[in-house]
């Protein structure tokens, strides 16, 4: 039985080491752990060549998803964001299949047939995620904004962020029961309260990751999962493929259930 995708946002290694090493010298760890896909990050970039990145993940085996930190959507505007169609480029020249978004300030008046015609230049999939702000952080956007998806028909997948979803009192649970079968990729982090009162990632707990093979069951068998809490450690090689493991297992006992 094929194993889920497992991506890993090289945002879980830390920012200044990231930026040290360059996005590029993790190709090796991921592969070597047993991820299938790699999460680039636009706001990481130092140097890195495009091609050459593209064209060693390939090598490597693995599958690329480029981030960019871009709302779908600006405040008081009903065309989609211009920039669009340059992070659209940008995932492409990474070899990436998916460019990952935020939506933004969504509303009905939101031009959904310019953005039919954005999407219909690139070969790469839209992935539109929650994050933690007030207007791209509830679920009632989400709701409205892939009626209008599935009206016109677009191909555009949600996603699921589950630690994301604190940080506006959001039920993930309600969020993966109303949203689920729109999603194409799930960023996985626990969450925790700092003494100072700010909200941050941090790897699951058991708990956690059973909390987790709940919501997805409300998703796609096998849909594409990815780390996006600390991996900090001595090893990453060893570290990075324990959690690779463990994503992968989620759900895997509903999968081999349907078999028997």
């Amino acid at each position: 039985m094929n194993k889920p995708a497992v991506s890993i946002s090289l945002s879980s290694y830390g920012a200044d080491l990231v930026r040290q090493r360059g996005q590029g010298s993790f190709i090796d760890v991921l592969a070597a752990a047993g991820a299938t896909h790699i999460e680039w990050r636009e706001e990481l970039l130092t140097v890195e060549d495009p091609v050459q990145l593209a064209e060693a993940t390939r090598t490597q085996g693995l599958e690329s998803v480029y981030s960019s930190p871009m709302e779908l959507w600006l405040a008081g505007q009903s065309k989609p964001n211009p920039q669009l169609i340059i992070a659209l480029q940008r995932a492409h020249a990474f070899g990436a299949k998916w460019l990952k978004v935020s939506l933004g300030y969504f509303t009905d008046n939101c031009d959904l047939q310019a953005l039919t015609r954005v999407l219909a230049e690139s070969t790469v999939q839209l992935l539109v995620e929650n994050d933690q702000t007030l207007h791209g952080g509830r679920i009632e956007p989400f709701q409205r904004f892939f009626t209008q998806v599935e009206q016109y028909r677009l191909p555009i997948k949600m996603t699921f962020d589950i630690g994301n979803w604190h940080w506006q009192d959001q039920s993930a649970a309600s969020a993966a029961r109303l949203l689920g079968r729109h999603v194409g990729y799930v960023h996985c982090k626990a969450v925790t309260r700092r003494a100072d009162g700010k909200q941050v990632a941090i790897p699951p707990t058991s708990v956690d990751l059973q909390q987790w093979e709940h919501l997805l069951r409300h998703m796609a068998q096998g849909v594409m999962r990815a780390v996006e809490y600390p991996l900090q450690g001595d090893d990453l090689v060893q570290l990075t493929q324990e959690h690779v493991s463990a994503l992968a297992r989620l759900g895997q006992a509903q999968l081999e259930n349907a078999h028997v």
